[in-house]
């Protein structure tokens, strides 16, 4: 849905430096859109980059009324508020950006494509694109994608929220940099705003996620080269139920571990240790791997998130987990992903292209 040519506001109300802005933060980092404006009255007329270290010089304003003055035709609903639904606080602000004939890109579970306070308010062009929808034509998953000829690159983690996503585009970006035909299977909803398509896996019914996976990955996999899956979840996480299906639908050939630095616990759940990360890459392979059925999968390379900590301390931490994981591991927000593509390379014959 979203194109490069669209002009982008982002909904972020104290989501710039709050803990549920992970969408639109993300957005403002990697759309291919031109992102015109930041909403967040927490923060408003502060500066983006300062705030974030994100390199995309925009205004951040207090309401979609300032947010006009930009001339957007897009608004995206950037936050995650607890349990997925707007709240009724948005709604008003939601209209006036219909009624001034703004299309909505909304990654929440609320629908909003039929809510009559904004659906009688479209224009011919308008759209409200709800993208939490579970995929027509669903079926429970067979393995179908260990036969495809392309390789595919799970991205897994020690929790929720570490920055798989980030990795994946990243790895994404030096695919296309190198030449690489690659493509990036987005799974949540900011990895769809981005792409313009995929899987909202936690809109799918438990039964048929690993199906939903499979269906995305066999769409593609005989076109590509290396397909780039986004992760969500974790196995360490007691509430997480995404990371299962995405190992048995798309029957990845290697696996990319991500860590926060300095994380030892579930962020929510601080009484469930994270393990050493030697140990937590072979539980990863021994899942992905099925005791053999699955054919032999492993952790390839590591991707830390140094959140804000200086380029010196996230280089001293590589190192340190390079040493104890025998892994090769960089940030790859910061550092880029040659580190993890020169990894897949060099465990398959696709080195032979670079």
């Amino acid at each position: 849905m979203l194109k490069s040519s669209h002009r982008l506001a982002v909904l972020l109300h104290e989501g710039i430096t709050g803990v549920q802005g992970k969408t639109g933060l993300t957005l403002l980092r990697y759309s291919p859109a031109q992102v015109v404006c930041a909403i967040d009255r927490s923060v408003a007329g502060q500066s983006l980059v300062e705030l974030t270290g994100i390199n995309r010089d925009v205004p951040i304003v207090d309401s979609i009324e300032s947010a006009l003055n930009y001339q957007p035709d897009v608004l995206a609903i950037g936050i995650a508020p607890s349990g997925g639904i707007v709240p009724d606080s948005w709604m008003a602000e939601l209209q006036t950006a219909v009624a001034a004939g703004l299309s909505i890109v909304n990654g929440l579970h609320t629908p909003l494509a039929n809510h009559p306070q904004l659906v009688n308010r479209l224009k011919p062009g308008q759209w409200i694109w709800d993208m939490r929808q579970e995929p027509q034509g669903l079926k429970i998953g067979t393995g179908a994608a260990k036969s495809l000829p392309c390789q595919r690159v799970l991205m897994v983690g020690t929790d929720m929220a570490i920055g798989k996503m980030s990795a994946a585009l990243e790895l994404q970006r030096t695919c296309q940099h190198r030449g690489i035909k690659s493509k990036f299977i987005a799974t949540g909803q900011a990895g769809m705003m981005i792409s313009g398509e995929g899987v909202a896996l936690d809109a799918v019914r438990v039964d048929y996620a690993a199906g939903a996976i499979e269906q995305a990955v066999m769409q593609y996999g005989n076109d590509y080269e290396l397909l780039i899956v986004e992760g969500q979840g974790s196995l360490l996480h007691p509430g997480s139920t995404a990371t299962l299906p995405l190992i048995r639908g798309s029957q990845p050939t290697h696996l990319i571990l991500l860590h926060k630095i300095g994380q030892e616990t579930i962020r929510n759940c601080p009484d469930v240790k994270i393990p050493p990360l030697a140990e937590v890459v072979r539980l990863y392979e021994a899942v992905a791997s099925c005791a053999g059925a699955f054919g032999t999968v492993k952790v390839v390379a590591i991707a830390l998130n140094g959140g804000k900590l200086p380029d010196d301390v996230v280089r001293s931490q590589i190192d340190r987990v390079t040493a104890a994981t025998g892994l090769p591991c960089t940030d790859a927000v910061r550092f880029g992903a040659d580190v993890l593509l020169d990894a897949i390379f060099n465990s398959h014959c696709l080195a032979e292209r670079v």
